[in-house]
């Protein structure tokens, strides 16, 4: 009977409907996470009497014919990149982007990855690194004898050295686009990696056309709606528990062919 191998794909695909909103609300904290959603596709059809075929010499077609599905499979796994809500740190190295873009992070391997997380920090040699000491690109150095560090919204390094009036320009900090966002490959540590579904990047100073600006002293939160993702649990447990009686059912159909005398 094919709805035991039917319904067990249901289960299975709502398993993993359920991994993907667990991860959701795992990460309702983490900095700039970007919530997911599961997309499902059905299986190839059974064609026992195929659609528009002739039934009769006449040449009679068959409107309907008789088709029947395999079940369902996981297409993909959608990140949205919908903006996060702002929340002020108050510490001077952290960065929050309104809109468009990513920072780009220099990889021990010589790689580039991307991020919206602007937790920053200042190495032993003053420039900004991630907290695993990833240097950002391109790259910035602060003075020791710095007493003020101000970033404005287009990205520049601005530093008042002790001693002195005017403010020094230190750096300026760059975002990257990309053609599809959620083409990125995700590795781990809130880093992004391209990916040629992604498409190249187009890098260019914040607050610049089509790119996103920043705030310094801010952080953007995880854009996870936790009333949303329980709604979507419940749905997804209702439907593998539906799915888990029409197994239920094959078998006590099967038992009763079985016990047949």
């Amino acid at each position: 009977m094919r709805a035991l191998d039917i319904a067990a794909t249901g289960m299975l695909a709502q398993q993993r409907n359920v991994e993907v909103i667990s991860n959701n609300l795992a990460n309702m904290n983490t900095t700039s996470f970007k919530r997911s959603r599961t997309e499902f596709h059905d299986l190839l059809y059974q064609n026992l009497r195929r659609v528009g075929s002739t039934s009769s010499d006449a040449g009679t077609i068959v409107p309907t014919g008789v088709q029947l599905g395999l079940g369902v499979k996981l297409n993909a796994v959608y990140r949205i990149h919908e903006q996060g809500d702002l929340t002020v740190t108050d510490n001077p190295f952290d960065l929050a982007i309104q809109g468009k873009g990513f920072f780009q992070i220099q990889l021990p391997t010589g790689e580039t990855a991307y991020t919206r997380d602007g937790t920053f920090q200042l190495n032993n040699a003053g420039q900004l690194v991630t907290h695993d000491g990833f240097a950002l690109l391109p790259g910035v150095s602060v003075p020791t004898n710095a007493v003020d560090v101000t970033i404005n919204d287009s990205g520049e390094v601005l530093v008042k050295l002790e001693g002195q009036v005017s403010l020094s320009n230190v750096g300026q900090i760059q975002l990257a686009t990309f053609q599809n966002e959620p083409g990125l490959e995700a590795i781990g540590d809130n880093l992004l990696i391209e990916t040629p579904a992604s498409g190249s990047p187009t890098v260019g100073n914040a607050a610049a056309t089509d790119f996103g600006s920043l705030l310094q002293g801010f952080l953007e939160t995880a854009n996870v709606n936790a009333v949303e993702e329980i709604s979507n649990l419940i749905s997804a447990q209702r439907a593998y528990e539906m799915n888990s009686k029409v197994i239920e059912t094959t078998d006590q159909m099967m038992a009763t062919v079985t016990n047949v005398r």
